[in-house]
């Protein structure tokens, strides 16, 4: 009788691992997206290029590294856009129909007194 050697025949026992390593990959690319639709989110909310952050943060393994750049960024810019001065805001919250002509009007005028005082 002929022996039947089994090293030469294929080893079908990995097979299972390739649905759940994909699916992981899967899983890693949603994770890249859902973080690269809230950095898109708040680039846009601060003014900055949305959608080209959401390109260089969805792309795998490097968005990791542009994710810790525009961060750094974000943090910057957020820093000087919430120096906006008591004038800009009056402003812009008349400009939205906030508060009444008279109300803009009277709040001009206590800044102004406010300056003068000091």
């Amino acid at each position: 009788m002929q022996e039947i050697n089994d090293d030469h025949m294929m080893d079908w026992r990995g097979i299972p691992f390739i649905p759940f390593m994909w699916m992981w990959m899967v899983g890693v690319w949603f994770v890249f997206l859902i973080i690269a639709i809230f950095v898109y989110k708040d680039a846009e909310n601060r003014g900055m290029n949305g959608l080209l952050w959401l390109i260089l943060v969805i792309l795998p393994w490097v968005g990791i590294i542009f994710l810790i750049i525009y961060l750094i960024i974000r943090e910057e810019k957020g820093i000087n856009s919430s120096s906006k001065s008591a004038e800009a805001i009056i402003e812009e919250r008349y400009a939205k129909g906030e508060i009444t002509r008279e109300e803009y009007l009277k709040m001009k005028k206590d800044l102004s007194e406010k300056r003068r005082e000091k």
